[in-house]
């Protein structure tokens, strides 16, 4: 008799033979029984000693052996959580990172100080970003732009999956190609990844992810470098340019937008007390 509980400590085991950390296995195997089981906790709690119902070895079985071969769980299960909203993910789109919510976290700290009703997100991937601000934010619009249709497609379902399709647009463009501002904010998380950085890579992400959403070039910096300049024809006068950017790049990213013209209001660390976002304004005569 095959009973949930004892499946996912088999499952664990497996997961940490295969190189998962064992704390990540233990997580990952518990989150793949309850997809296939269609529980949550609480009902795993309550009856992972029961019999499983039809189905589930096969299903479970099937989940596993895609975790072993490192497929990232997010993808597995198809969705992912941002900004307490659920987001569908997939091969076609970066997995959103906790880092990257800073940036809603700067959007909604702007509106409270300023006139906010436009904001563009560049290079908008999952959509996870531009779904987030105008959730937070009924009274703004959004224009959000990514080089993928196949990721456009991923954003179009989750604006309708939190009901603000309606005021984001979407547009299949180069940065900000073709794009006409004003903006009273533009936000954005460009492939910012060193090229050599994918020797150190976990497979999850080097395997799974696409790489044009990664990887910024040589330095990691070639999106940026192009950004700032594009961003500064786009951005309203008393605008903001929000961009997260990769560990070790601060001191090139203050650079780059100085020479390109921007005020560096500051830099956002992360929970590490690494830099990761830098706040940007037009630098004034």
């Amino acid at each position: 008799m095959s009973r949930p509980s004892d499946r996912i400590a088999r499952a664990r085991a497996v997961l940490v033979g295969a190189g998962i950390r064992e704390q990540d296995a233990a997580l990952d195997a518990e989150v793949l029984a309850r997809h296939a089981l269609s529980w949550d906790r609480a009902a795993l709690l309550t009856h992972g000693r029961d019999p499983a119902p039809p189905g589930f070895d096969a299903l479970f079985d099937e989940l596993i052996a895609r975790r072993v071969r490192r497929e990232p769980v997010a993808q597995i299960i198809g969705h992912r959580e941002f900004w307490d909203l659920d987001f569908e993910v997939n091969a076609d789109v970066l997995m959103p990172r906790p880092e990257t919510e800073f940036i809603v976290d700067e959007a909604i700290d702007f509106s409270r100080e300023s006139a906010c009703r436009s904001v563009l997100d560049v290079g908008t991937g999952s959509g996870c970003i531009a779904v987030s601000i105008a959730h937070a934010l009924p009274a703004v619009r959004v224009t959000a732009t990514d080089c993928s249709s196949a990721a456009l497609a991923v954003a179009r379902r989750n604006a309708a999956r939190h009901q603000v399709a309606d005021r984001i647009t979407f547009i299949e463009t180069d940065l900000m190609a073709g794009v006409t501002g004003p903006f009273d904010l533009i936000v954005s998380n460009p492939p910012y990844v060193p090229e050599k950085a994918a020797r150190a890579m976990q497979p999850e992400v080097l395997e799974f992810e696409p790489h044009r959403a990664l990887f910024g070039g040589v330095d990691g910096l070639t999106l940026i470098r192009r950004l700032l300049p594009e961003a500064r024809a786009c951005l309203a006068p008393e605008g903001r340019l929000v961009v997260e950017f990769g560990f070790g790049q601060d001191d090139d990213v203050r650079g780059l937008a100085e020479q390109s013209g921007w005020t560096v209001v500051r830099l956002r660390e992360d929970l590490q007390g690494i830099p990761r976002t830098a706040v940007m304004s037009h630098r004034h005569p």
